[in-house]
């Protein structure tokens, strides 16, 4: 049986208030899209600029892309740097999530506030401060520390993603698991993270997107080579305008969004 669109009791106000409402977020999506959209024609342009119309079709730009020791050392960097930084915060952010889900204590809101501190703090401020206190410890212009800061920036994801799976989470299933004799370790791997497991992925997924598009703190603290695809992209855009951006912005935004329906998958297996 096929149920009407709006309830009997919705009065022709209501009606053109839901529609308005609908074409409303259709028009921000459309807005917010669109200029992505407009950079994907221009990846496959015969030109040697960013510019409409499009004088033929060339996928020069992407052999460019995949050619160029430039931009081969700048994706290598991308995916040395953005899998070792979500490890370090999933890992971290997971243990302080089950932490601080557990206990009680003064202060708490407080240091909650200190964690997700690197999600409100200006990106900026991020960058100078670790760049001022790396360049005396000798951690910059490394991957090391490039990829301590990127863990920094993505364990809030994944703290506020555990902990609002643990927020559902049956806490007798460990002290069940406690009692059977299963040591706190086994249980953690056995019964808690079993269950947590989408609320960790999801924060991996954000921690890995976070840091696979950060550019400003990767600007003050990476050496040349050090160098990933958004300061690639940043650099090649200050010096020399060509459609091989655009086809790195394609490549991304596909690959951007393969992340997000990723997660969108895994909340629906959640649900």
């Amino acid at each position: 049986m096929k149920l009407p669109i709006f309830p009997a009791y919705y009065t022709p106000f209501d009606k053109a208030g839901w529609w308005a409402l609908r074409l409303f977020a259709i028009a921000v999506l459309a807005y917010l899209l669109l200029p992505i959209l407009v950079i994907v024609p221009l990846s496959f342009s015969a030109s040697s600029f960013l510019s409409y119309p499009m004088p033929g079709f060339s996928l020069q730009w992407y052999e460019n892309l995949f050619t160029s020791p430039e931009w081969g050392r700048a994706a290598r960097n991308s995916f040395i740097v953005a899998p070792a930084a979500t490890l370090v915060a999933t890992v971290l952010g997971t243990l302080t999530a089950v932490g601080l889900a557990r206990v009680q204590f003064p202060g708490k809101g407080l240091l909650m506030s200190v964690l997700i501190a690197p999600m409100v703090v200006p990106i900026v401020v991020v960058g100078v401060a670790t760049y001022l206190f790396f360049a005396r410890i000798g951690l910059s212009d490394t991957y090391l520390g490039l990829i301590l800061v990127h863990a920094a920036l993505g364990a809030p994801f994944v703290v506020t993603t555990v902990l609002a799976t643990l927020q559902g989470f049956n806490h007798n299933l460990v002290r069940a698991s406690l009692s059977l004799g299963a040591n706190p370790v086994e249980t953690f791997f056995r019964v808690t993270l079993p269950v947590i497991a989408p609320g960790v992925i999801s924060g991996a997924l954000f921690a890995f997107a976070t840091s696979f598009d950060e550019v400003v703190v990767t600007l003050f603290l990476a050496g040349p080579t050090q160098v990933t695809l958004p300061r690639q992209m940043f650099t090649g855009i200050r010096e020399n305008i060509n459609p091989t951006i655009a086809a790195v912005a394609t490549l991304l935004t596909i690959f951007t969004t393969a992340l997000m329906l990723a997660l969108e998958w895994i909340r629906g297996r959640r649900a």
